[in-house]
């Protein structure tokens, strides 16, 4: 039987909102225009034994030279956010480097189909426990979410599953809630992902295992938040198909995903088990060498470059499949290691601009009175409106950390702190933007329209709001303070 096409792209208005590299260029060329209206100034600045690197010390500020930026070094700026182009000294570099590795690796594992027949065969030992499926599967997106940032690769999972869910007496939005939710409260506490938390921390100057243990502990809660709403929610569709919002379309989606859901699961071989093994051990090697094997991002790429090919051997992809499926694993984060470069070349004009410190100074004022909990939840909401204007999470993080991460050394509280209130916001924001692609895709894949998710996701997003201010405020609370 044919499978369910895609549906027809509907009207949208003249109106496209811009994508992220374009509003990263544009704040570039505002950036440069601000180095001749905002007055040059800078601190002094002193050796952190803690952050190996100078900080800023508090008070010390001073007006300096003027360094307005003109057109070529606009043009620059994208260079120069990988390496310096005068001393050849990296910037970026190593990070867009890091992020082509585990694209590549990723696109290995997934090439073995052992993702895909996991979660197969776990729905398939579920028969006649259907609500169980839903947090099995919302801990896989979860899981996928919390250590490499799973977003785009969704996608491909919303044909097989929401058929399955339909087929369970449940509708098309459960199916969508579970991935889009599953994956997006794994980003949102995410522990050891390499395009949110390692980023973020990188440009923060800290360890990204510092903080490890709030982003644990707010990983649980908001995975048990987001589980039981969905759960509820799937419940009461269960019993009153009705109490779907997305009833009236309940016949027509029946119809649509019919073909899927009357196909069988893959069969779940021995090698995707060891498959599925050893690509959890790949993160946790990482985890290891960062921590206690002063890796950082030179070895991390080292090591995804040797577990993508091993477990492409192990996988037996051959030596062309290996090779096809590392290029075009890497091929599709491509954009966002030109994110990267584009975000950080903001901060190069800035800082050459003479203004970088000139913006601290006017945070720092703002901040100077803030009692520690206070100032962590405004740095929360700051970040929230950031993400609105750049979905990318790699790219806010090589742009807000950098400038936010050091008004914490002010207002007394850690840079990892800062972090996780950058993660959080992005976490909850790319929930629902419609700036993303993983949300509109998602949606329209699901057959579920953007205002009736909205509807249905807003009572949990103030849960999960609730839960991280929380979280971040008593953060604040059992933290020493910064060195």
């Amino acid at each position: 039987m044919a499978k369910p096409t895609p549906p027809a792209p509907e009207t949208t208005s003249r109106f496209s909102f811009p994508s992220a590299y374009t509003i990263l260029f544009a704040l570039i060329v505002i950036i440069a225009g601000l180095t001749w209206v905002i007055p040059a100034g800078q601190y002094e600045r002193v050796a952190s034994e803690a952050l190996g690197k100078d900080v800023p010390v508090a008070g010390t500020y001073a007006p300096t030279a003027a360094n307005p930026q003109g057109f070529f070094d606009v043009i620059l700026a994208p260079i120069a956010g990988f390496y310096d182009p005068g001393s050849y000294s990296a910037n970026a570099i190593d990070v867009a480097l890091f992020v082509l590795m585990i694209g590549g690796f990723i696109g290995v594992v997934t090439a073995t189909g052992a993702i895909d027949a996991g979660i197969k065969r776990a729905m398939a030992r579920l028969e006649g426990r259907e609500k169980w499926m839903i947090p099995i599967l919302m801990a896989l997106f979860a899981i996928g979410g919390t250590t490499y940032g799973m977003a785009e690769e969704t996608l491909a999972f919303y044909v097989i599953l929401t058929p399955v869910m339909i087929a369970a007496g449940y509708d098309a939005l459960t199916a969508v809630a579970v991935i889009l939710l599953g994956a997006g409260v794994g980003v949102l506490g995410s522990t050891v992902n390499a395009f949110s938390t390692v980023i973020a921390s990188d440009a923060a100057g800290v360890p990204f295992t510092d903080g490890l243990t709030l982003r644990l502990v707010l990983l649980a809660l908001t995975f048990a938040a987001a589980v039981t709403y969905v759960m509820r929610y799937a419940a009461r569709v269960k019993a009153d198909p009705s109490r779907s919002l997305v009833f009236d379309r309940k016949a027509e989606n029946e119809a649509h995903f019919r073909g899927t859901a009357e196909a069988g699961p893959a069969e779940f071989t021995t090698l995707h088990k060891i498959v599925l093994l050893l690509f959890g051990a790949t993160f946790a090697v990482m985890i290891w060498g960062v921590s206690l094997g002063g890796w950082w991002m030179a070895e991390m790429s080292g090591l995804f470059l040797f577990a993508g090919i091993g477990i492409g051997i192990v996988g037996r992809l051959g030596e062309k499949g290996v090779v096809d499926a590392f290029v075009g694993g890497a091929r599709d984060l491509l954009g966002v290691a030109l994110i990267i470069g584009l975000a950080r070349g903001i901060v190069v004009v800035m800082d050459a601009g003479h203004i970088t410190d000139t913006i601290l100074h006017w945070a720092e004022g703002t901040v100077a009175g803030l009692n520690e909990v206070v100032f962590i939840n405004v740095m929360y909401w700051i970040q929230v409106v950031l993400s609105f204007f750049v979905p990318s999470t790699s790219g806010l993080a090589v742009l807000s950390m950098p400038i936010l991460a050091p008004v914490g050394d002010f207002a007394g509280v850690s840079r990892s702190l800062v972090v996780t209130a950058f993660q959080s916001a992005e976490g909850v924001v790319n929930l629902v933007t419609p700036t993303s692609a993983v949300v509109m895709g998602g949606l329209a894949i699901g057959r579920v329209p953007y205002e009736r998710w909205l509807r249905f996701v807003w009572p949990v997003l103030l849960v999960l709001t609730i839960i991280v201010m929380a979280a971040l405020s008593l953060g604040v609370l059992l933290q020493g303070t910064p060195t």
